[in-house]
């Protein structure tokens, strides 16, 4: 009904305005839910296999901040929903759900400033988001939703985290197996041990400690940001390029602590390959394989000269340095070695003593600090570099290191190698360490260079680049200075140089030739409270041998885990500069949760026994890593999938097919991180048969970002965007608070202050004008403006759409049950065939301009009403996906008493496609000077007679015969005088 106020002002009662869309659009919500229109069954014996070509659609999944949505957000979801509803109506049985990916550091962060439960500021976001997404009328099946926080589903994130820990990778086999298999074969003598050790002499501690070497999941000490400020690890993106905490602005310390681990780069071979099997844009592809970053090269073994090694007590590992090289033909050329401060071996490596160097000159000041022993060198320069930031690191000018002490031998010449620490290498790539060959690498030109090392060129540069002075040449060449008695690369090409060199090296038992890659083994833990506690426990008094305390899994049965109340979700904290200090998770002070006794089958020889709980929890990309696979069966108590459900939804259709979610829609942001560890986890659940796809994800689709003017004041500082407004006396054109502000153009956003709420659009509009124009500004995949003051257009053409079926001042139908002349037809069938390719190829923008077209044919063609029902309905239809609160009413207005949700598409008739005429421009002397239209079938001689007869062309003739005509059928016609 219209408010008295629209009545009063003169807006007819039965106009289609905000407040009757919202009407409306409650209604249909309430009729959606209360018929449960959109949830769909799975196969199963107590149910019929869906009807119609299965299609799983999924959206990524959302984080439920406090802020709620803002009009970017919904972008995908509303793009995602045109199309699940347009496959109903094309005959699809459509699975479509939307969860919350809900752990994380915000509801943490949140629940120490003010006390409050994350769970509790978790499900009232969750609320607010299921409102917001409710209001846009999106379809989804409301029984699948789920979200990581919910109990009942991160007891299968911990089955799934045992189901890793329990596997290692075979590489013989190229696939996970269960670590009991490897055990079985390591007891049976089928598989040695690499330092050739009689499985059978070995303590169950330390057979335990080889197989937790070989576990996807493992612990190790791995390089992390320490914030002792925060009490807490901190991921790169929250550490600043000045090697400072993002929060807080505290120093930031890159130390080795105990951490768990996922063995990704296992799979790096298959993550990489498998791309090729999936349907995802190139761009996507190109980052995933840039981030794994398969490098072929060859493996060095450069022996060690440490004469205190015995008395220090020097591991025997620390006897040789191995270096990965892409570049193993300029090894004549290598000078020094450099680890990264964090290598394992630094400390092995490093004498009581500064030593002579083997070539009998003097050391160096310049190597060693000013330090008096290595020992104090290497100290204090590994706290310096504790303060710096990878990114910092590596843009880093200015070159700093010191010498640890140690000689290494070059093994293609016998030369000696001085052993430097430098923050230039990091352990992230390769071994951590590097053979410097500053003649071919700039970087180490430059340490050289500070340092006082030899340079030799070993590939020949171009005629006048040595006139450069003060370079590296990194291009390629014949190898130059590279010979011993036994081997020549002298005058090779680099690919011929790195294969003779390589042989030789193998030959020599001094290297060999390998693929490695940048992607690196995935850190799992965090130092949190607000996260998935992990399923494992240690023995309270440590292990037997007097080893590390061994993680042995909770049965099954101890599932799920539960995250203990605490009164302080806040880590232990320290002094900003206490380097040294070490993490104390919220969970540590549990202490009735953390100690508990049990008889753990995992731990047989101990029996009933006092243990400890890992203290960590997950990161928040656990959950997102397989919550795809929840949706198929989100109440399954027995399983996390039935295995018969998930082959249906996601199993492969044809050989070769890898399977996987038909559609994933989301930003570009997630193309590495999310989609990598996703498929790393789908990967391991299907080499232990859990799934029938070897992919998630077989085809994904990136759409684009919503963005909005911002503007900042004299400080660079945003203000509200809502808030500015136009002044022509302002230099800038803009003012906020009477002072002149800058306008500039960036992503929606909190941090830009320029967000606009779909509830706005909502109260303004209604969801259906503001779901229309955020289809209508462009395509699905490139990022489009917001103007606000543009979303009247579309709430305009709805209301033409209205006015078409519906009289505005007495609500009465004005249709009419009459055939409509050609014209029409012609126009309506050609709509059909545009949108009906337009909608599933998600060019939803050129589907509503054909839509606009079609409407507003009808309003000249009909003003006084009495449309055509056989022309409204088909239109009412096309209109539903994008719109479908206004269609479904409109359908029910028309004598239709089901939802039009599953209603067939209209179908184009094809006779009806056909142009009866063509229109040809006449070109006179190479202008066009006219336009002729003649029926479409004409012939090249009709075509030719009517363009002379036409009288613009007759008087340019001026009566003479034309010296040539020449006609291109259906294009044009040209004369030439």
């Amino acid at each position: 009904m219209a408010s008295r106020a629209e009545t009063a002002s003169g807006v007819p009662p039965h106009r289609y305005t905000a407040a009757l869309a919202g009407q409306i659009e409650r209604r249909w919500q309430d009729h959606w839910e209360a018929a449960g229109t959109f949830a769909v069954a799975n196969p199963g014996p107590d149910a019929p296999e869906p009807a119609g070509e299965k299609f799983y659609l999924l959206d990524m999944f959302p984080y439920p901040s406090g802020a709620g949505l803002h009009v970017g957000h919904p972008l995908g979801f509303i793009g995602t929903d045109v199309l699940g509803r347009f496959l109903r109506m094309t005959g699809r049985t459509v699975l479509h759900a939307m969860g919350f990916d809900a752990f994380g550091l915000p509801a943490e962060q949140y629940a120490v400033q003010t006390g409050t439960h994350p769970r509790a500021t978790t499900e009232a976001n969750i609320a607010r988001y299921r409102e917001q997404i409710r209001q846009l009328g999106l379809a989804h099946d409301e029984h699948r939703s789920v979200s990581t926080t919910d109990i009942d589903f991160y007891r299968w994130t911990q089955w799934i985290f045992l189901q890793i820990h329990g596997s290692w990778y075979d590489a013989e086999a190229a696939r996970a197996r269960p670590i009991t298999e490897l055990e079985e074969e390591l007891a049976a003598g089928i598989r040695a041990l690499p330092d050739g050790r009689d499985w059978a002499t070995l303590s169950r501690p330390e057979q335990d400690r080889v197989l937790d070497d070989h576990r996807l999941a493992y612990l190790a000490d791995a390089p992390v940001n320490w914030c002792p400020a925060l009490g807490t690890v901190l991921s790169n993106e929250e550490v600043t390029a000045e090697g400072r905490s993002e929060r807080g602005n505290f120093p930031v310390f890159r130390r080795n602590l105990r951490q768990w681990m996922m063995r990704i780069t296992a799979y790096a071979d298959r993550l990489a390959a498998d791309l090729d099997g999936v349907d995802w844009p190139e761009s996507v592809k190109t980052m995933q394989r840039n981030w794994i970053g398969r490098s072929q090269g060859a493996q060095v073994r450069f022996a060690v000269d440490r004469p205190d090694a015995e008395r220090s007590g020097a591991a025997p590992s620390a006897q040789s340095i191995e270096v990965f090289t892409t570049r193993p033909d300029t090894l004549f050329g290598a000078t020094y070695l450099v680890l990264a401060p964090e290598h394992p071996l630094v400390d092995a490596l490093t004498p009581d003593a500064w030593p002579s160097p083997p070539t009998g000159e003097e050391l160096d000041g310049r190597w060693t600090g000013g330090a008096a022993t290595p020992a104090e060198a290497v100290a204090a320069y590994r706290r310096v570099v504790a303060q710096r930031s990878e990114l910092e690191r590596q843009e880093a000018r200015d070159k700093t290191g010191v010498f640890t002490g140690a000689w290494a031998t070059n093994p293609v010449n016998g030369e000696p190698l001085p052993v430097f620490v430098a923050d230039y290498v990091l352990m992230g790539y390769g071994t951590g360490a590097i053979m410097a060959v500053p003649g071919q690498d700039q970087r180490d030109w430059d340490f050289a260079t500070v340092f006082g090392l030899p340079i030799r060129r070993t590939v020949q540069p171009p005629a006048g680049f040595e006139g450069s002075g003060g370079q590296a040449y990194v291009g390629a060449g014949p190898a130059i200075n590279s010979a011993n008695d036994e081997v020549s690369l002298d005058g090779l090409e680099v690919d011929e140089a790195k294969a003779t060199i390589t042989t030789w090296l193998a030959g020599k038992g001094a290297g060999e030739a390998v693929v490695q890659y940048k992607l690196r083994d995935w850190l799992f833990s965090r130092q949190r409270y607000w996260g998935e506690p992990f399923p494992v426990a240690y023995a309270a008094d440590g292990e037997t041998d007097g080893g590390p305390s061994i993680p042995r899994a909770l049965p099954d049965a101890d599932l799920p885990v539960l995250l203990p109340d605490v009164e302080d979700y806040a880590p232990r904290t320290y002094a900003p500069d206490d380097a040294e200090s070490a993490p104390e998770s919220p969970l540590a002070r549990a202490r009735e949760w953390v100690r508990f006794s049990e008889d753990l089958p995992s731990d047989p020889e101990r029996g009933f026994a006092e243990y400890v709980r890992e203290t960590n929890t997950m990161p928040q990309w656990a959950g997102s890593c397989w919550y795809y696979l929840r949706y198929l069966d989100p109440h399954n108590a027995e399983r996390f999938v039935d295995p018969g459900v998930e082959r249906y939804w996601l199993g492969p259709r044809a050989p070769g097919d890898p399977g996987g979610v038909d559609l994933y829609v989301g930003g570009v942001e997630h193309a590495v991180l999310h989609l990598l560890y996703a498929r790393f986890w789908h990967k391991v659940l299907f080499d232990l048969g859990h799934v029938s796809s070897s992919e998630p994800f077989r085809r994904l689709f990136n759409q684009g970002y919503v963005q909005a003017w911002a503007y900042t004041d004299a400080r660079g500082v945003y203000v509200p965007a809502e808030e500015v407004v136009e002044s022509a006396d302002s230099a800038t054109g803009f003012t906020w608070n009477g002072e002149p502000v800058r306008q500039e153009y960036g992503k929606m956003g909190k941090s830009l202050r320029n967000v606009v709420t779909p509830d706005e659009m909502c109260e303004i509009y209604g969801a259906d004008t503001f779901r229309l124009y955020e289809m209508s500004t462009g395509p699905m995949e490139a990022s489009r403006p917001w103007s606000t003051r543009d979303v009247v257009g579309s709430h305009r053409f709805l209301q033409r759409v209205w006015r078409l079926a519906v009289d505005e001042q007495t609500g009465e139908l004005r249709v009419a049950d009459v055939e409509p002349d050609r014209d029409t037809l012609t126009a309506l069938h050609r709509a059909i065939d545009g949108v009906r390719t337009d909608l599933p190829a998600m060019h939803y923008n050129t589907a509503v301009a054909k839509l606009i077209e079609l409407a507003n044919h009808l309003t000249k063609a009909y003003p006084d009403g009495g449309t055509p029902r056989s022309v409204i309905e088909p239109l009412v239809l096309m209109l539903a996906p994008l719109c479908p609160h206004v269609a479904e009413e409109l359908w029910s207005r028309l004598g239709h008493p089901h939802t039009l949700a599953y209603e067939p598409f209209p179908e184009a008739d094809p006779a009806l496609l056909v142009e009866d005429t063509a229109e040809y421009p006449i070109q006179v002397n190479g202008k066009v000077r006219s336009r002729i239209t003649v029926p479409a079938t004409a012939g090249q001689d009709e075509v030719r007679a009517a363009a002379l007869a036409d009288p613009k062309v007759v008087d340019l003739l001026g009566g003479a015969e034309p010296r040539k005509v020449i006609v291109v059928p259906g294009r044009l016609v040209n004369v030439v005088r």
